[in-house]
């Protein structure tokens, strides 16, 4: 039985060819009230793209868009992860206020899932056997080529609404010279049963729970998810930690060093003798600012911050502010000696 998720879906937007796939039949017998709007393209779909901004958070909840992947691309990444796998879905059912994917898909993103899995899962195999074994360790990981499977959602959230997930774990499994791995600010127990035998990666994401609850909006509250980090590893994931964003404000060093000390009484040693960390200092972008002028200005007060942020135009032309250089490497290092001073063991992976 699959955990319950923070969706009521209400409409479902369907490409044409989406009855055409056995994912895509399961999902929509799993919602058979839904109202079904037939769309040309996941992509483009005026009424959530359109939307009033004061209204963000009712299409994340009531609406779901299933689509089918076009392009099965891999990116070379080398910080998360080696590649960038072609994703098996897409936005968020989730609303944490500095998301970058809402950036890029504008007002609103809800989850869409992708129902050609048995591509998606072909084409990561071919990949994976092309690149043979990884004879060289990196920091990535010593062995395995790694796969980012959920670059542009939450795979836990998506673990609710179809199999995509399970299917995808159950793939690496079979690949002995790769591992999957995703992010996450969900709780699902439903993994637990997904016998990954280490082939997957949790980064579980955190940051100190008074700035989650300002900023991480609708997701699972941060004890929650240190308390499932033993329960994924005793189901055999390889579980990570994903310290972002790091948002510079007033006590940030009091609030950060709180949560590595919770984190060290709550972690058991097997846990620890394999632990590594994400840093990532936060990044936020013009065009979002305003989306969150409208139903969340509050998280505004510590994300928009032109005193300490400097602008910064993208390769696609959006307008970024990040933390001034010289303070972001200075804000960065003082950061990793708190972890080190407190979590001597978590080794930092990569920070940025």
């Amino acid at each position: 039985m699959m955990a319950a998720i923070p969706l009521d879906i209400a409409r479902i937007y369907l490409e044409p060819a989406v009855p055409d796939h056995a994912r895509g039949r399961e999902i929509l017998a799993r919602f058979p009230n839904a109202e079904r709007i037939p769309v040309e393209s996941h992509w483009r779909i005026p009424e959530l793209r359109d939307a009033d901004p004061g209204d963000y958070l009712s299409s994340k909840r009531q609406s779901l868009v299933l689509g089918v992947k076009k392009g099965l691309t891999f990116r070379p990444n080398g910080r998360s992860a080696d590649f960038i796998a072609p994703s098996s879905s897409n936005g968020c059912a989730m609303a944490c206020a500095y998301c970058y994917v809402a950036r890029r898909k504008g007002h609103s993103n809800p989850v869409s899932v992708f129902v050609n899995i048995d591509a998606i899962l072909a084409a990561t195999a071919r990949h994976a056997a092309r690149q043979g074994p990884k004879t060289v360790p990196d920091q990535v990981d010593p062995a395995a080529w790694v796969y980012d499977l959920g670059e542009n959602g939450d795979l836990s959230v998506d673990a609710g609404i179809s199999d995509n997930v399970r299917d995808m774990v159950a793939l690496f499994r079979t690949l002995p010279n790769a591992k999957g791995s995703f992010a996450t600010k969900w709780v699902n127990p439903s993994l637990l049963d997904y016998d990954p035998q280490g082939r997957t990666r949790v980064r579980m994401s955190l940051m100190p729970p008074a700035l989650a609850k300002l900023l991480d909006v609708r997701t699972a509250p941060v004890a929650e998810r240190i308390a499932a980090i033993p329960d994924l590893h005793r189901a055999g994931y390889e579980v990570h930690l994903n310290f972002s964003p790091v948002v510079m404000r007033e006590g940030w060093e009091a609030e950060w060093g709180a949560l590595f000390d919770e984190l060290d009484d709550v972690l058991p040693t097997p846990i620890k003798d394999q632990l590594a960390a994400e840093i990532i200092m936060l990044t936020h972008n013009e065009g979002l600012h305003e989306v969150n002028l409208a139903w969340h200005p509050r998280a505004e007060d510590i994300l928009w911050r032109p005193d300490i942020q400097e602008r910064k135009v993208s390769e696609g032309g959006g307008v970024n502010l990040r933390y001034r250089r010289g303070w972001k490497g200075t804000w960065l290092a003082r950061f990793q000696a708190l972890l080190a001073a407190r979590m001597p063991y978590c080794r930092v992976r990569y920070a940025f």
